[in-house]
């Protein structure tokens, strides 16, 4: 009897054995395995859960659903047997959308490149065109490592400084065509409102094989939305700093064709925020204009150009001159532009290969009245591209050639030694992202780059990409980079006594060097769902970067309120690190980010911190969404240990947002708070000092305009 019942219990385990079936979950795309998807067998709830292998065993024959975040459900039958079967899952489209970085060219998804590329996407762009509709900069500057600095106190011209260093080394492009250089530069993410944006890609320290040399602290490429499905949006907002918004955005597709347009309106009134009779915030009116239309010619190749128009004048100063001057109050400052820009793109697919040319051409008009002098330019800029992408095995290849113009023309009368200069560089760049194993990455890059006035460059640059684990990445970059010498570009001067007024400043002497850079950037991140509720990033990043011989503006002999470009006796040397943790969990959402950057001159025989550049910041945002109802998010950071001239330390300061949003149908109200708690650098000390006829300006290293709430009607169609 006893023989008889083990034999039926073998029996029985080996039916139970047999009715089993093993399953390995694998991504459809990278063929990489997929540990923690959720397996649930139809007409139950009992769930079953991947293991670290992508495996899960069935108990039985059944119909299963696996379920993963940033994957499509996929459903299916699954017989016994003993063999492992294969499931793939497909990632979501709207997901993949998001995350494809157009900055590469290859047009990758952003975990398969070798480069390290953080993406802010379509839902923070429609988010940020409600809490601040006039320009991109706050969305920018919630990244740890990206600290957005006012550099006037009257008109409110910011930069963006990436790893500590100035912002003439970050590199700003527009749908990866470089817009925002020289003389038309220097107001940047102010004149860029975010509502036709699709997302924002943020690349860290030197791109320079694609993009010249330029990008040396890092690259920021603002990507335009393209017509899918038909929209219609309008925006009105009002806020307290007596700012008002009225943008729209229109997109459709007929067959082939397609067309986005954007135009938007600000009007603000100047602002005397802290009583000292000076405006801390300007007097703006701004109009934008920027058409694309898109077109196909065949199933191979796609086009579509766009024209962008752009109106603004800005004045701040003395409130009693902005209103009616008056005895000595008379100091005003004003600036008048009209920037027209075409641009074009155009992509031809044969086989493996993907041919690109694209370019803009750009007219920029300016006038500027600082104190009485007037001084007013006119720069045409032009960008030519040429391009081939060729997928070969395990390789793809870039290779290209561009053409790049600016030339300036000042204004006649003007009384000033500045000189019309014309620049114009040749580049040839070449690029190969070998995939050598499943797990390992090599990006290869080379550029030569031959500038009409400051000769010639080469510009090697290496990146490396390993996934030791189905959760782990790291990369490691090694790239050059070069930086032409502009009076233009210098947004912070180098020291206390030296006044950037175009009214001052030498021609750029002969003798004068362009600045070349050698930078390293290694990344360490870990991304992976727990279950299928819950997805966590962490990301490690160390970088380091030197700059031989930076151009700085130094008084001149015969003149001390003017400047004139000479080469540093010394390099400018950053090194630092950058943390963050991102969290999901249903509709909640978590950020923290941590950077700590170091940056000074190095040889001078002294330690001496790089001015206006934050040692740390501490960044975090938190939100929670009730779908097709509420979001309610808040946001803070920390800015610490920051030096102005001479190792002056300031004080550490914190910022608060919150933001409340009701969705009404096609309908959403947001009230958004900046500043909560209306810290201002007037609250350390005086920001402006001397009498009314010649009064002088602080360095601005904290925020000026207190509190600002503001409320937001959106109606998307």
């Amino acid at each position: 009897m006893k023989t008889a019942l083990s034999s039926l219990c073998l029996i029985a385990v080996a039916f139970s054995a047999m009715a089993q079936r093993p399953c390995r979950v694998k991504d459809r795309h990278s063929g990489e395995v997929l540990p923690g998807v959720s397996v649930l067998p139809e007409k139950s709830k009992q769930g079953y859960v991947s293991d670290a292998s992508g495996v899960v065993t069935l108990p039985q024959a059944g119909t299963y659903t696996f379920r993963m975040v940033g994957y499509v459900p996929l459903t299916r039958s699954v017989t016994a047997g003993t063999d492992t079967l294969a499931v793939e899952l497909t990632p979501d489209a709207e997901s993949l959308e998001e995350v494809t970085v157009t900055s590469t060219r290859t047009q990758s998804r952003i975990e398969d490149l070798p480069l390290k590329v953080e993406v802010l996407g379509l839902e923070e762009m429609n988010e940020e065109a409600a809490m601040v509709p006039g320009n991109v900069a706050s969305l920018l500057g919630d990244i740890s490592i990206i600290h957005v600095q006012t550099t006037s106190p009257l008109t409110g011209n910011q930069g963006i400084r990436m790893q500590g260093l100035d912002p003439k080394y970050t590199q700003l492009l527009r749908d990866g065509l470089p817009l925002y250089e020289g003389f038309s530069g220097n107001l940047g993410v102010l004149q860029i409102p975010p509502l036709d944006l699709k997302q924002a890609e943020v690349v860290k320290g030197s791109v320079s094989t694609l993009y010249g040399g330029g990008a040396i602290g890092g690259m920021i490429n603002l990507v335009s939305k393209t017509p899918d499905k038909p929209e219609l949006t309008f925006l009105v907002n009002r806020s307290t700093l007596k700012e008002s918004n009225v943008n729209g955005y229109y997109a459709h597709k007929w067959g082939v064709n397609g067309l986005t347009l954007f135009t938007g309106y600000t009007h603000q009134k100047a602002v005397d925020v802290n009583g000292d009779g000076y405006s801390d915030s300007p007097f703006l009116e701004q109009f934008s204009l920027h058409p694309r239309f898109f077109t196909a010619f065949g199933k191979q190749s796609t086009f579509n150009i766009g024209y962008s128009l752009l109106t603004e004048q800005r004045k701040a100063g003395d409130m009693i001159a902005l209103n009616e001057p008056s005895g000595l109050h008379t100091y005003t400052e004003t600036s008048k532009l009209f920037r027209h820009t075409v641009d074009y793109h155009y992509d031809l697919r044969a086989g493996n290969n993907q041919l690109t040319a694209k370019g803009t051409f750009s007219l920029f008009d300016r006038d500027l009245t600082s104190g009485g002098y007037f001084f007013g330019g006119k720069q045409t800029s032009a960008y030519q591209e040429l391009s081939d992408v060729i997928t070969a095995g395990r390789h793809t290849l870039v290779g290209g050639l561009n053409y790049s113009l600016e030339r300036f023309r000042k204004k006649a009368g003007l009384d000033t030694p500045l000189q019309d200069y014309r620049y114009e560089t040749l580049g040839l760049f070449a690029q190969d992202d070998w995939k050598l194993t499943q797990k390992i990455s090599l990006q290869a890059g080379l550029r030569y780059d031959h500038h009409s006035v400051f000769g010639n460059f080469l510009l090697p640059r290496l990146s490396l990409m390993t996934k030791p684990g189905t959760a782990w990445t790291t990369r490691i970059s090694v790239g050059t980079g070069y930086k032409t010498p502009n009076v233009f570009s210098l947004i912070t001067p180098s020291s206390a006594q030296t006044n950037l007024s175009y009214q001052y400043f030498l021609p750029i002497a002969a003798g004068v060097k362009p600045e070349r850079s050698t930078g390293t950037n290694l990344d360490i991140s870990y991304h992976k769902a727990l279950g299928e509720h819950m997805t966590i990033q962490v990301d490690q990043a160390f970088y380091y970067t030197r700059i031989g011989s930076p151009v700085i503006a130094i008084p001149r002999a015969d003149e001390p309120n003017g400047a004139e470009l000479v080469n540093a006796a010394y390099d400018v040397k950053s090194i630092g690190t950058d943390t963050y943790f991102r969290a999901t969990y249903d509709e909640l959402e978590l950020y923290l980010g941590y950077n700590h950057t170091l940056s000074r001159r190095a040889g001078s025989g002294e330690t001496t911190y790089l001015p206006f550049a934050p040692q740390d910041k501490f960044s975090s945002t938190f939100a929670y969404t009730i779908p097709d109802k509420w979001r309610f998010g808040i946001e803070s950071s920390w800015v610490g240990n920051q030096y102005l001239y001479n190792n002056q330390r300031v004080p550490n300061y914190w910022f608060w947002a919150a933001m409340v949003s009701r969705q009404l149908g096609p309908v959403s109200v947001v009230v958004n708070a900046e500043n909560l708690f209306d810290v201002r650098q007037s609250g350390f000390g005086p920001v402006v000092s001397g009498g009314p006829e010649h009064p002088q300006f602080s360095p601005l290293w904290a925020p000026q305009q207190g509190r600002i709430v503001n409320l937001a009607v959106k109606c998307t169609l």
